[in-house]
């Protein structure tokens, strides 16, 4: 696959606003590891590669392990992983797959044991963000390349 168009080329408007919005997560008080695996989480859901790509190299770079990064996807079968980090992981694939799953009253407030409502909503737009740059990605032809 081909990109198909330098969308940072042609419209940078909305990609700094995007770009606004990573400075405020990254400023954001969930843990950075964690961020990292809802963003892999995210992005092996929708299919997207070139954030998967991004994602398990940024979790590596920060320290998280190769078995936690391998097995997010069946996060909830794992004991490596803690209740607050479950809980952020079961949020992220309702909130991915809102469609269809929506968010439950009973998810929400199981999240809510864990996290602060600012961290509830910083959560969201978290997994609202990775979701925004997987349809981006997916989108406009970008693809996972070789690390040189």
């Amino acid at each position: 696959m081909e990109q198909r168009i330098k969308y940072y080329d042609a419209a940078p408007e909305p990609l700094k606003i995007m770009t606004d919005m990573e400075k405020y997560l990254h400023s954001a008080s969930i843990d950075r590891k964690l961020c990292e695996l809802i963003k892999i989480r995210a992005s092996q859901i929708n299919g997207c590669a070139f954030c998967l790509n991004m994602h398990t190299a940024d979790a590596r770079k920060l320290g998280e392990t190769e078995q936690r990064i391998c097995c997010v996807s069946a996060w909830d079968d794992c004991d490596f992983y803690t209740e607050a980090e479950k809980a952020a992981l079961e949020l992220t694939e309702y909130v991915t797959q809102i469609s269809t799953k929506r968010v439950p009253d009973t998810l929400y407030s199981h999240v809510r044991e864990y996290f602060n409502e600012k961290e509830y909503v910083d959560l969201i737009f978290m997994i609202i963000q990775i979701n925004s740059w997987n349809r981006l990605s997916i989108s406009m032809g970008n693809f996972a390349t070789t690390e040189k």
